[in-house]
C-alpha cells in the first residue's frame, strides 16, 4: 500500500499540505493559520488508535455513542525536539459498555493495529494507554 503527501511552502513559516487523497491542511510554525507539524502528528496518532478502539468495539457489538482520545506528549528539551512520552486516554462513551471489552479494544489498537502507535514506539517513544467509560441513557 503506498500513501502521497505534498507540501508547499506557503511564505513566512506556513506551508499548504495536500494529502493524496485530496485533501488540503494549512501548516502552520507560528499558529496563525493552522496546526503545527508535531500537533499533526499527534491527531495522526489520535485518529488511527480511535479507529481502531471504536471499530473493535462496534465488531464485539458494544453499544459505543462516542469516543474520545485525549491526548498528553512530552517532547525533548533539545534539538531535535522528538516526543519522549505520549499518553493516549479514552473517554469511551456508550450503553451497557462492557469493562473488559474496552480494555481488550485499547490494547489491541496498541500492540496490534495503529500503525502510527507503534511506529513511534519502534522509534523510542513511551507511549501509555489509559480509558475511562462514561454511561449514556
Amino acid at each position: 500500500m503506498s500513501m502521497s503527501a505534498k507540501v508547499k511552502w506557503d511564505g513566512d513559516v506556513r506551508f499548504q499540505g495536500t494529502t493524496g487523497s485530496g485533501f488540503d491542511v494549512m501548516i502552520d510554525g507560528e499558529l496563525q493559520k493552522g496546526p503545527r507539524p508535531m500537533e499533526l502528528m499527534l491527531l495522526g496518532l489520535g485518529g488511527c488508535t480511535s479507529y481502531d478502539v471504536v471499530g473493535i468495539l462496534k465488531k464485539t457489538r458494544q453499544d459505543v455513542v462516542d469516543c474520545v482520545a485525549e491526548i498528553e506528549a512530552e517532547r525533548a528539551d533539545e534539538v531535535p525536539a522528538v516526543f519522549t512520552k505520549i499518553h493516549v486516554k479514552f473517554v469511551v462513551s456508550g450503553r451497557g459498555l462492557n469493562e473488559k471489552k474496552v480494555e481488550r479494544a485499547v490494547k489491541l489498537s496498541a500492540e496490534q493495529y495503529c500503525s502510527a502507535s507503534l511506529m513511534l514506539e519502534k522509534g523510542g517513544v513511551e507511549i501509555t494507554h489509559g480509558y475511562e467509560i462514561v454511561e449514556v441513557e
